[in-house]
C-alpha cells in the first residue's frame, strides 16, 4: 500500500517523533510511505538518513490556503492509495481538501483533547474517512463531540523501549551534569511551558515535599512561552536552589533512567510521550488525572494519579515515593512491562495500518 503522510511540523519529538517512527516501521514491512513535511525540518533530514522517501514542501500553516496545490501536486505525483494527516497548523484541513479534490481517501491523526467549537467540528471531520486518536481519552472526547464510533479508533503512541530503557550506565555524568550530590533526590518533569501541563501545581507543592525530604533537586525539561513566569513563580517562593531549569535536551534517554521519580501535573493531555518515555526507563510516576494519562499511569501499580490541581494529593504521593525506594523499584519494574506490553513501536505501525485497510476496504478495494 502506498501512503502519503503530510507532517507540519518541523520537529523531531512529540507528534513528529511517531510519525518518523510510523514511516519507518510501514517501510521496514514492505509498505510504500512518503514522508511529506516542511522544507529543511528535523523531521525530513532524519527520515532522509534512514533511507525513507522525502518530500519537503513549504507550509505556512493555518492562513496557507496555497498548501492545497502543493499537496494536489504532490498526490498526482505520488499516486497514492491513502493519505495520513499527521498535525494541525494548516495540514489537517488544506491537506483533507486537497486529497479530497483528487478523490483520495484520508486518516487523519487526532494527539490532543483540546475541544473545538462543534459547528466548525462538525463540517471539519466530514473530511476524513478515518481518525486515529492516540489515546481511548481523546478517542472519547471525540464521540462526546458527536463523531460516529465507526470513524474513530484508538492507536496509542510509541516508545522505543530499546533506546528508553532502565539503567544507571550514566549515574556519574548525570549527577556532574546537574550538580547532584550522591545522596540528592531527582524529581523530573518534561513538558512544554504552558499552563495546562501543571507546572504551578508541582511548585506549589514542593515546599512540604522539600520539608519532608530537603535533599530532593527537581529538574524542568522543556521550553515555552510560561517559562518566564513559572522561574519568576520559583523566586518568589525561594525554591531556587532546589530546582533547576534544564531546557529541551535531546539526550534524555540518558538523563531519564538516573531520575528517582517523574511528575506530570497536567490538567489536559492527549497522551503524554514523555511519560511513555519515563515508564519504559522503568520510573514511577505521579500525574494528572486528565486526558490520555490514565492510560499509562495505573495507580498503585507505576505510579498514582492526581485530580488536576491538587497540590496536597500531589505533595503527598510525591513524599510517599521519595521515601520508598522498594515502591519506586515496584512501580518502575511495572511501568516498563506496561511500555513493553502496550506501547511499542510495532503495535502503533500495526494500528495504524490496519485503519487503512479498513478505510480501503471501505472504499471497496483492497490495498
Amino acid at each position: 500500500m502506498k501512503t502519503l503522510h503530510v507532517e507540519a511540523g518541523t520537529h523531531l519529538y512529540g507528534g513528529g517523533l511517531q510519525v518518523f517512527f510510523l514511516v519507518k516501521g510501514l517501510q521496514a514491512r514492505g509498505e510504500q510511505p512518503v514522508l511529506v513535511c516542511p522544507t529543511g525540518s528535523a523531521i525530513a533530514a532524519q527520515a532522509r538518513e534512514h533511507g525513507l522517501q522525502v518530500r519537503e514542501i513549504a507550509m505556512g500553516g493555518d492562513q496557507d490556503i496555497g498548501l492545497i496545490s502543493r499537496v494536489r501536486a504532490l498526490i498526482r505525483a505520488e499516486k497514492p492509495d491513502l493519505v495520513h494527516l499527521h498535525s494541525r497548523r494548516g495540514s489537517d484541513v488544506w491537506g483533507a481538501l486537497a486529497a479530497r479534490l483528487e478523490g483520495v481517501p484520508t486518516v487523519m491523526s487526532r494527539r490532543n483533547d483540546n475541544p473545538e467549537p462543534r459547528g466548525w467540528f462538525r463540517l471539519k471531520y466530514k473530511l476524513y474517512d478515518r481518525v486515529v486518536a492516540i489515546s481511548e481519552g481523546i478517542r472519547q472526547v471525540l464521540l462526546g463531540a458527536g463523531l460516529s464510533p465507526d470513524k474513530v479508533v484508538c492507536v496509542h503512541s510509541a516508545v522505543d523501549t530499546q533506546r528508553y530503557w532502565p539503567h544507571r550506565d550514566d549515574l556519574g555524568w548525570f549527577r556532574n551534569e546537574f550538580r547532584l550530590a550522591p545522596d540528592d533526590l531527582t524529581i523530573a518533569m518534561a513538558a512544554q511551558f504552558i499552563a495546562r501541563k501543571g507546572h504551578r501545581t508541582l511548585i506549589a507543592a514542593l515546599p512540604a515535599v522539600l520539608a519532608a525530604q530537603p535533599r530532593t533537586r527537581v529538574l524542568l525539561f522543556g521550553q515555552g512561552p510560561e517559562l518566564a513566569a513559572t522561574k519568576k513563580l520559583v523566586q518568589g517562593a525561594g525554591l531556587e536552589k532546589h530546582v533547576d531549569f534544564a531546557g529541551f535536551r535531546n539526550d534524555l534517554e540518558r538523563v531519564m533512567p538516573c531520575v528517582d521519580l517523574m511528575v506530570h501535573p497536567a490538567e489536559m493531555e492527549g497522551l503524554g510521550v514523555a511519560l511513555l518515555q519515563a515508564a519504559a526507563c522503568g520510573l514511577p510516576i505521579v500525574a494528572g488525572r486528565a486526558g490520555g494519562i490514565p492510560e499509562i499511569v495505573r495507580p498503585g501499580i507505576n505510579g498514582e494519579l492526581i485530580e488536576p490541581g491538587d497540590v496536597e494529593g500531589l505533595a503527598n504521593h510525591l513524599i510517599r515515593l521519595l521515601g520508598d525506594p522498594a515502591l519506586r523499584q515496584r512501580y518502575g519494574a511495572a511501568g516498563r512491562a506496561l511500555a513493553l506490553a502496550e506501547f511499542s513501536i510495532e503495535a502503533m505501525v500495526e494500528g495504524n495500518l490496519q485503519a487503512y485497510r479498513d478505510v480501503c476496504s471501505a472504499q471497496g478495494f483492497s490495498a
